[in-house]
């Protein structure tokens, strides 16, 4: 198959012949080859949209015969990363056997069950409703993809016509359906009745291509989007202004992140109150000409039409009706807006609901947006966890380039509401939900450690995020912080952290922070106080200096840490955790240490004060008191270790052993061991628990509050 590969300018051709030429023979390899470089380019499919396919002749394991098997991405999953596993490969023939069996429309979703008797490779993934789309086409390769220019002319009213248009016959169109195992047999019937065509438009959905090689169906599917965006290119402007023109200039973009950061705690507080929701915000360009345009209510009043972008961002987003520089300082008067905005969009989704529920249909979930809309500033998207809110905007994007081109060369139509709500409360989406695993104790939460590039606060910090939260690594150090990023950015991903450099005795860098933690994940909920310093002197070597910095850091850093943490969760108002680490020094007297253990018995009663104020606003704070913990810290690498060996008459190196050895348990304090603190106290067993004082020492009597 011969092609000008420099004749695509709407998406990337990646095929490597090369590296397919090593895959020769091997239809599955190439299959996950294909998917992986088509799912590379965001403007050919969106995260977890679509699906691909092969088939192949492989050798029965129980009769030793060839038999034909399909191999097509399973249930859930990414093309983009697609792997082996995350195919389900099912005998053709029993899949053919399914159409004798079929009852009708009506009880189509009885056969995605029958699909498990089909099941060729017992590793493989569970099938998907969009198994028969592929089953029943007679083709070894296919793409069924979910490309913006391509749901553009699927989703415009005069898409048919257009499909004619632009593709001579050669892309057949089949009107609105939902997947499922009809949709498979349609397809079927709409390739038998136009023989020689070398793909299907779906109407308000997307797209299938084939071919009878990896790299024909590859190059099919290039060549089709490739043409819709060139269509769309060509006839923006045509029509008039997009989206009706601009209604209004979006503000600097600075200013754009600084409003979105004071406004997002407000948005998380009211989007969690069903369950905590973790923030995405974006104020990319082209949501910025949607959002400032005459056409953004009427167009994003109509909903999405592809499912996949329908599934991810709700029946239609929140527009906020609030001048972008809007003065945010009256916390009572802003809040009185957004609450009243919430209101009337929670009745609305409430009698969407009532007005299309079935008598089967799974009862009513979270009535509040998944997508708000704030003209001039920007879009937030709030879910479970931030992939999902990061996807969501991604997918609410796609929808706006859906718009785009569909105005642009016709009208933009969307789902009727009643084929929306089929899809949002399809029983076999609301099975898939109930299948999903059981959330992590700190899923949904954001945590902000203090000093986490290392020692204790980087092993909470990763304690936390295998626990299920977002965190905000952070480190006056800035060389430290960049290897904590890397290091971080390997084991977990950019969707479970940021970071920031702070000076804890600085409220500038501390305002930065929570300004950095709002944008990325819109609010906190753990706030950690680990940054610490040791100085060990005798009262009469203790310099003035010394003195201030124990107590900027100690006492003044953990006030203004919490301060300033505590004005976002109480926009919030959904609660949260402080924790303080302290020292069992706030409670031990010991030589050589009035500075270090004053300061230390500053914070631990500052902690008190504080559970004391702030229980009105469910906001817990509570100590953990270690001792010791010398791995991976700063403050055992210079002279406070000296000074503990000149005060206890020990070498250095024996001072691990030396502080194990007069424990109670004798047994070295590690990281680890505070983090294990530390979640206990947020981890949800403790939710009723404030104002207490946990010591993870090893046992040191001396040190017992009680």
């Amino acid at each position: 198959m011969q092609v000008d590969v420099n004749s695509f300018k709407h998406v990337k051709y990646l095929w490597d012949e090369k590296k397919a030429a090593e895959l020769e023979g091997d239809e599955v390899a190439l299959l996950l080859y294909r998917s992986n470089i088509l799912g590379a380019d965001l403007r050919i499919t969106n995260y977890g949209g679509g699906n691909t396919s092969c088939k192949t002749i492989e050798k029965d394991p129980l009769t030793g015969k060839d038999t034909k098997v399909m191999w097509v991405k399973g249930s859930g999953g990414d093309i983009g990363t697609l792997k082996k596993s995350g195919l389900a490969a099912l005998y053709m023939d029993r899949l053919n056997s399914l159409k004798d069996i079929y009852r009708g429309l009506e009880f189509e979703d009885e056969m995605v069950e029958k699909y498990n008797y089909c099941i060729f490779d017992l590793a493989s993934k569970a099938p998907s409703i969009d198994t028969s789309l592929h089953a029943f086409l007679p083709f070894n390769h296919i793409d069924h993809l979910h490309p913006d220019a391509a749901i553009a002319i699927a989703a415009a009213k005069d898409g048919e016509q257009i499909t004619k248009e632009i593709f001579g016959g050669k892309v057949a169109w089949l009107p609105w359906q939902r997947p499922g195992f009809d949709l498979g047999l349609q397809l079927s019937k709409c390739q038998e009745e136009n023989p020689g065509i070398t793909g299907i438009m779906l109407g308000s959905h997307g797209l299938f291509t084939w071919g009878d090689t990896a790299y024909e169906s590859y190059v099919n599917s290039l060549t089709a989007i490739d043409t819709c965006a060139k269509y769309l290119e060509e006839n923006y402007g045509k029509k008039g202004p997009i989206f009706g023109g601009a209604k209004l200039e979006s503000i600097p973009a600075e200013d754009r992140k600084s409003q979105a950061a004071k406004i997002a705690p407000v948005l998380r507080g009211l989007c969690s109150s069903d369950a905590n929701m973790i923030g995405h915000f974006t104020d990319d360009e082209r949501v910025l000409e949607f959002a400032n345009s005459n056409d953004v209510e009427r167009l994003s009043a109509m909903g999405t039409s592809c499912p996949d972008h329908f599934l991810r961002t709700k029946i239609k987003p929140l527009v906020l009706e609030i001048p972008a520089n809007e003065d945010l300082s009256d916390a009572e008067g802003l809040k009185a807006k957004m609450v009243s905005a919430f209101e009337e969009y929670r009745a609305y989704y409430t009698e969407y609901y009532e007005n299309h529920k079935h008598a089967n249909s799974p009862a009513i979930r979270d009535r509040n947006p998944v997508v708000i809309i704030w003209p001039g500033v920007g879009m937030f998207t709030f879910a479970k966890n931030k992939q999902t809110a990061r996807v969501s905007s991604e997918f609410y994007i796609n929808a706006i380039n859906v718009m785009k081109g569909s105005e642009a060369i016709s009208e933009y139509t969307s789902l009727p509401l009643q084929e929306a709500f089929n899809i949002e409360y399809w029983l076999l989406e609301e099975a898939k939900l109930q299948r999903m695993p059981k959330e992590k104790p700190l899923s949904r939460r954001i945590a902000l450690i203090t000093g986490s590039a290392g020692g204790i606060g980087k092993a909470i910090a990763k304690k936390f995020i295998a626990e299920g939260a977002c965190v905000v690594i952070n480190d006056n150090d800035p060389e430290r912080l960049e290897e904590a990023k890397a290091e971080f950015e390997e084991a977990y991903g950019a969707d479970a952290y940021t970071s920031a450099v702070v000076d804890v005795t600085s409220a500038a860098t501390i305002e930065e922070a929570y300004k950095t933690t709002c944008l990325k994940f819109g609010g906190v909920d753990l706030i950690v106080n680990c940054a610490g310093i040791s100085i060990s002197r005798s009262l009469t070597d203790h310099t003035e200096k010394e003195w201030d910095a124990l107590y900027d850091i100690l006492v003044k850093g953990q006030f203004l840490v919490s301060q300033k943490g505590v004005e976002i969760m109480q926009k919030q108002e959904i609660g949260g955790d402080i924790v303080n680490i302290v020292s069992k020094n706030a409670l031990v007297s010991g030589p050589n240490n009035a500075g270090y253990g004053s300061a230390k018995a500053a914070q631990l009663h500052m902690s008190r004060l504080l559970a004391a104020e702030l229980g009105k606003d469910k906001i817990r704070v509570n100590v953990l008191n270690p001792d010791a913990v010398i791995a991976d810290s700063k403050i055992w690498a210079g002279a406070w270790a000296e000074g503990r060996s000149k005060a206890y008459g020990v070498p250095v190196e024996d001072l691990p052993k030396f502080y194990a050895s007069r424990t109670l348990l004798n047994e070295i304090i590690l990281p680890e061991d505070i983090a294990n603190g530390v979640f206990t106290f947020v981890g949800g067993d403790l939710s009723k628990s404030t104002g207490n004082v946990l010591n993870v020492d090893g046992g040191l009597a001396a040190g017992f509050v009680r």
